[in-house]
């Protein structure tokens, strides 16, 4: 499976100003938009070419001074601290500094939320990439009119955007086939399989497992937000029915407690346990030594959990959701979504039947392949002159 992306084009000799926006932060923050972030622009920076970046992340997750990130420059700029505003408010202000303060050729919009954004950096002048990394509207944690701003999001993306980059090959076939017109400007470019790189002094396998209470092969990992539409309350029940021979143990925290996170800590016991966000050195352990991973979502873009899981060999067992497909698993590496008592009796089944071809994901989701695609996306944007839409 290979990324398809607009011909390369000859970039201008000027340097060109990238602007990122749409996101958390980087690096070592909890999401899957800040995973891609942080895997892709470094490599596309270290590809020699001619590119200022500057990735903007949020005060809240991130420091508020500038610093350097593997060739990067990043920025904490203001937000409204509230899961319906977050993200838009920090990407408007984003849009302004961009124009204003670094004078950007280039806008790239992680998000279909913050999408709503793109026809302003139009109007602006800069030229606009947005990367959509799922179907928001279908997060549970929603309400109906936030499902609804939502769902303009993508389709102003997709009328607003020079370029659109999908993550999952169903979504940019089902986009292509609502938007016949503007298909040619529709690129799948998946996310990629992360190679853990090695600590130095980092903990060892021992230390990080004992802190939470599981010895190697002996867990079940989950690893995600605390959310609704990650499904871990299916997992638990799925669980609790199955009693295997083995603890469950759950990575990740919510990032607006609620009565759903609050629900799912209360589960905690010497048989659930909760730990909690992780760093990669940390999840690269917990995903070697487990028994088995489990991603029960009722809505993914492209699952980097997954894919970081598959990278450490660990078995995997995804609900069977699009998105999920999409990474073209065997049969038996995916559930019924939804269905706790069909996850129960995998849950009871043989763990080795669900492990997975490493080398065959890691060759088909490779994170420099992907740098590669997003720069031949912008050197087909950076020599449109100026005022061209």
């Amino acid at each position: 499976m290979t990324p398809d992306v607009t011909p390369d084009v000859t970039t201008a000799t000027k340097a060109i100003r990238i602007c990122v926006a749409g996101l958390r932060g980087i690096p070592g923050v909890m999401g899957g938009i800040e995973s891609h972030c942080e895997q892709v622009f470094p490599r596309l920076k270290a590809l020699g070419g001619n590119y200022d970046i500057t990735v903007i992340g949020r005060r809240s997750y991130i420091p508020a001074q500038p610093y350097e990130y593997k060739g990067l420059r990043v920025v904490a700029l203001p937000t409204i601290r509230n899961k319906y505003l977050e993200a838009i408010s920090n990407t408007a202000i984003a849009v302004l500094y961009a124009r204003f303060a670094l004078k950007s050729d280039i806008l790239h919009i992680h998000g279909i939320g913050p999408a709503l954004m793109a026809p302003l950096a139009r109007a602006l002048g800069m030229r606009v990439v947005v990367t959509h990394h799922g179907k928001d509207f279908e997060r549970e944690k929603w309400s109906a009119p936030a499902k609804a701003v939502l769902r303009l999001g993508e389709r102003v993306a997709v009328a607003a955007g020079h370029r659109v980059i999908v993550v999952s090959r169903s979504v940019t076939e089902e986009l292509r086939r609502r938007h016949p017109a503007l298909a040619a400007k529709i690129s799948y470019v998946p996310n990629g399989m992360t190679e853990f790189p090695e600590a130095r002094g980092g903990p060892e396998d021992g230390a990080v497992l004992t802190r939470f209470g599981v010895a190697p092969g002996r867990y079940i990992l989950a690893v995600g937000r605390l959310v609704p539409e990650k499904g871990f309350h299916d997992l638990i029940a799925a669980f609790k029915s199955a009693q295997p021979a083995h603890k469950l143990l759950i990575v990740g925290k919510a990032d607006h407690e609620n009565a759903y996170s609050r629900g799912l800590l209360a589960e905690q016991s010497d048989r659930v346990v909760f730990g909690g966000f992780q760093g990669h050195d940390v999840l690269k352990v917990l995903y070697r030594q487990a028994a088995l991973f489990v991603l029960p979502s009722t809505h993914e873009g492209l699952p980097i959990s997954a894919l970081e899981a598959a990278s450490q060999e660990a078995p995997i067992l995804l609900s069977d959701i699009q998105p999920n497909l999409d990474i073209e698993l065997a049969a038996a590496n995916y559930f019924p979504v939804g269905d706790v008592a069909a996850l129960s009796a995998k849950l009871r089944g043989d763990y080795a039947s669900y492990r997975v071809d490493r080398q065959a994901m890691a060759a088909r989701f490779d994170w420099g392949r992907i740098a590669e695609a997003t720069e031949r996306i912008y050197a087909a944007l950076a020599p449109l002159p100026d005022g061209d839409d």
